[in-house]
Protein backbone atom coordinates (compact mmCIF):
# COMPACT_ATOMS: atom_id res chain seq x y z
CA UNK A 1 0.00 0.00 0.00
CA UNK A 2 1.07 3.80 -0.73
CA UNK A 3 0.38 6.75 1.13
CA UNK A 4 0.33 9.84 -0.56
CA UNK A 5 -0.16 13.18 1.29
CA UNK A 6 -1.40 15.47 -0.66
CA UNK A 7 -0.85 19.44 0.74
CA UNK A 8 -1.70 22.44 -0.70
CA UNK A 9 1.08 24.77 -0.22
CA UNK A 10 4.77 24.59 -1.10
CA UNK A 11 8.75 26.20 -0.33
CA UNK A 12 8.30 25.06 3.39
CA UNK A 13 11.01 25.52 5.69
CA UNK A 14 13.89 23.69 5.76
CA UNK A 15 12.82 22.18 9.48
CA UNK A 16 9.30 20.76 7.55
CA UNK A 17 11.50 19.54 5.16
CA UNK A 18 13.96 17.81 7.30
CA UNK A 19 11.19 16.59 10.12
CA UNK A 20 8.76 15.16 7.25
CA UNK A 21 11.66 12.94 5.41
CA UNK A 22 13.46 11.57 8.55
CA UNK A 23 9.58 9.70 8.96
CA UNK A 24 9.57 9.30 5.39
CA UNK A 25 12.43 7.43 4.72
CA UNK A 26 11.47 4.79 7.72
CA UNK A 27 9.25 3.58 5.88
CA UNK A 28 9.47 -0.04 4.34
CA UNK A 29 9.01 -0.06 0.94
CA UNK A 30 5.83 -1.94 0.85
CA UNK A 31 3.99 0.79 2.79
CA UNK A 32 5.81 4.13 1.05
CA UNK A 33 5.07 7.44 2.30
CA UNK A 34 5.10 10.50 -0.60
CA UNK A 35 4.31 13.78 -0.76
CA UNK A 36 2.42 15.96 -2.89
CA UNK A 37 2.48 19.30 -2.70
CA UNK A 38 -0.47 21.63 -4.60
CA UNK A 39 0.64 24.96 -4.81
CA UNK A 40 -1.32 27.75 -2.79
CA UNK A 41 -4.16 30.31 -4.65
CA UNK A 42 -2.98 33.47 -4.07
CA UNK A 43 -4.32 35.24 -1.04
CA UNK A 44 -4.52 38.95 -0.82
CA UNK A 45 -6.50 42.02 0.64
CA UNK A 46 -9.32 41.41 -1.86
CA UNK A 47 -8.62 37.71 -3.03
CA UNK A 48 -11.92 35.32 -3.44
CA UNK A 49 -11.21 33.11 -1.25
CA UNK A 50 -14.40 30.65 -2.53
CA UNK A 51 -12.68 30.84 -5.77
CA UNK A 52 -9.59 30.40 -4.80
CA UNK A 53 -10.77 26.82 -2.90
CA UNK A 54 -12.53 25.52 -5.60
CA UNK A 55 -9.34 25.87 -7.38
CA UNK A 56 -7.37 23.85 -4.65
CA UNK A 57 -9.87 21.41 -4.50
CA UNK A 58 -9.65 20.54 -8.18
CA UNK A 59 -6.01 20.39 -8.51
CA UNK A 60 -5.72 18.29 -5.29
CA UNK A 61 -8.73 15.76 -6.39
CA UNK A 62 -6.62 15.73 -10.24
CA UNK A 63 -3.42 14.57 -8.21
CA UNK A 64 -5.26 11.68 -6.28
CA UNK A 65 -4.96 8.96 -8.57
CA UNK A 66 -8.08 6.87 -9.51
CA UNK A 67 -9.68 4.49 -6.48
CA UNK A 68 -7.72 5.82 -3.62
CA UNK A 69 -8.89 6.07 -1.05
CA UNK A 70 -9.54 9.39 0.15
CA UNK A 71 -8.96 10.97 4.26
CA UNK A 72 -9.17 14.22 4.70
CA UNK A 73 -7.81 16.02 7.67
CA UNK A 74 -10.15 18.28 9.18
CA UNK A 75 -11.03 19.95 12.72
CA UNK A 76 -14.51 18.47 12.20
CA UNK A 77 -13.32 15.34 11.32
CA UNK A 78 -12.57 11.82 13.99
CA UNK A 79 -9.91 11.76 16.68
CA UNK A 80 -8.31 8.61 16.41
CA UNK A 81 -5.83 7.75 19.04
CA UNK A 82 -2.65 5.60 18.34
CA UNK A 83 -4.58 2.25 18.32
CA UNK A 84 -7.28 3.90 16.73
CA UNK A 85 -5.10 5.26 14.02
CA UNK A 86 -2.95 1.63 13.40
CA UNK A 87 -6.67 -0.37 13.49
CA UNK A 88 -7.31 2.32 10.51
CA UNK A 89 -4.09 1.64 8.89
CA UNK A 90 -4.85 -1.87 8.89
CA UNK A 91 -8.25 -1.71 7.13
CA UNK A 92 -6.71 -0.01 4.69
CA UNK A 93 -4.00 -2.72 3.93
CA UNK A 94 -6.91 -4.97 3.44
CA UNK A 95 -8.91 -3.05 1.18
CA UNK A 96 -6.26 -2.96 -1.13
CA UNK A 97 -6.10 0.87 -2.22
CA UNK A 98 -3.28 3.02 -1.94
CA UNK A 99 -4.32 6.21 0.67
CA UNK A 100 -4.81 10.02 -0.23
CA UNK A 101 -4.44 11.69 2.94
CA UNK A 102 -5.36 15.26 2.19
CA UNK A 103 -4.48 18.48 3.84
CA UNK A 104 -6.15 21.78 2.99
CA UNK A 105 -3.89 25.37 3.34
CA UNK A 106 -4.86 28.30 5.32
CA UNK A 107 -8.65 28.21 5.33
CA UNK A 108 -9.00 24.19 5.28
CA UNK A 109 -9.80 21.89 2.25
CA UNK A 110 -12.30 22.92 -0.64
CA UNK A 111 -15.93 21.60 -0.08
CA UNK A 112 -15.11 19.08 -2.98
CA UNK A 113 -12.17 17.52 -1.11
CA UNK A 114 -14.37 16.89 2.08
CA UNK A 115 -17.90 15.74 -0.44
CA UNK A 116 -15.08 12.95 -2.01
CA UNK A 117 -13.34 11.66 1.37
CA UNK A 118 -14.39 8.45 2.84
CA UNK A 119 -13.29 9.55 5.98
CA UNK A 120 -12.70 12.58 8.32
CA UNK A 121 -9.60 12.42 10.22
CA UNK A 122 -9.05 15.27 13.32
CA UNK A 123 -5.88 15.23 14.53
CA UNK A 124 -6.73 17.91 17.19
CA UNK A 125 -9.39 20.70 18.53
CA UNK A 126 -6.71 23.54 18.40
CA UNK A 127 -5.59 24.80 14.99
CA UNK A 128 -2.49 23.71 13.58
CA UNK A 129 -0.13 25.52 11.42
CA UNK A 130 -0.21 23.69 8.16
CA UNK A 131 3.34 22.99 7.53
CA UNK A 132 3.75 21.17 11.44
CA UNK A 133 0.49 19.00 10.11
CA UNK A 134 3.07 17.10 7.83
CA UNK A 135 5.40 16.26 10.45
CA UNK A 136 2.77 14.91 12.50
CA UNK A 137 0.95 12.94 10.18
CA UNK A 138 4.56 11.35 8.87
CA UNK A 139 4.89 10.56 12.34
CA UNK A 140 1.47 9.17 13.50
CA UNK A 141 1.70 7.28 10.52
CA UNK A 142 4.84 5.56 11.19
CA UNK A 143 3.60 5.03 14.93
CA UNK A 144 0.88 3.25 13.90
CA UNK A 145 2.71 0.98 11.34
CA UNK A 146 4.99 0.66 14.09
CA UNK A 147 2.55 -0.91 16.79
CA UNK A 148 1.20 -3.10 13.59
CA UNK A 149 4.58 -4.61 13.07
CA UNK A 150 5.22 -4.75 17.03
CA UNK A 151 8.46 -2.82 15.93
CA UNK A 152 10.36 -1.41 18.86
CA UNK A 153 9.51 2.41 17.90
CA UNK A 154 5.98 2.29 20.00
CA UNK A 155 6.66 1.14 23.39
CA UNK A 156 3.66 1.35 25.72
Amino acid sequence: MKIQLVAVGTKMPAWVETGFKEYQRRFPKDMALELLEIPAGKRGKNADIKRILQVEGEKTLAAIPKGNRIVTLEVTGKAWDTHDLAKHMQKWQLDGRDVSLLIGGPEGLAPSCIAASEQKWSLSNLTLPHPLVRIIVAESLYRGWSLNTNHPYHRE
